[in-house]
């Protein structure tokens, strides 16, 4: 992993570090008691509870050590006011007659599905920089989109 600082809102730092603390404080040590009692069952071989059990801790322990480098290295981002578009904003845009709002955030926090996009995705990085009144141009699979900026928070 590089050490180059990752740009992320508050919540969004707060949000993975709730999740260290489950990962940490709840499902390691249910995963570790539930190897130890896979292991004493007898026969590794042909424990299959004991292969799936080893196998979700080294996923759960892979997890855990990535969310500890991204707080390690996060760099929290607030949003200036008057400064357009960045990490941290809420941006309203037109397209094709309809509205849709956008929080733009950290790489880490993107999630399409609740319109958290990336300032590092296409959209993101068209819309960063611009103001209220800018048109930006976005290359998708059906061609190139035309967005309009209405609002920025």
């Amino acid at each position: 992993m590089n050490d180059q600082g990752i740009q992320i809102t508050q919540k969004g730092l707060e949000t993975l570090k709730n999740e260290l603390n489950v990962l940490v404080e709840e499902k390691r040590p249910k995963l570790v008691k539930r190897l130890s009692n896979a292991r004493a069952e007898g026969d590794l071989k042909e424990n299959s509870d004991y292969q799936n059990a080893k196998d979700e801790l080294a996923m759960l322990d892979g997890r855990i050590e990535e969310i500890e480098h991204v707080i390690k290295t996060a760099e929290v981002v607030k949003a200036v006011n008057g400064g357009g578009v960045s990490v941290g904003t809420k941006v309203t845009v037109g397209i094709n007659g309809n509205r849709q709002v956008f929080d733009i955030v950290g790489e880490w926090e993107a999630d399409p599905m609740n319109k958290k996009i990336s300032h590092k995705s296409p959209l993101g990085i068209a819309l960063s920089g611009k103001k209220e009144g800018d048109k930006v141009e976005v290359e998708a699979p059906a061609g190139k989109v035309t967005y309009t900026i209405h609002k920025v928070e």
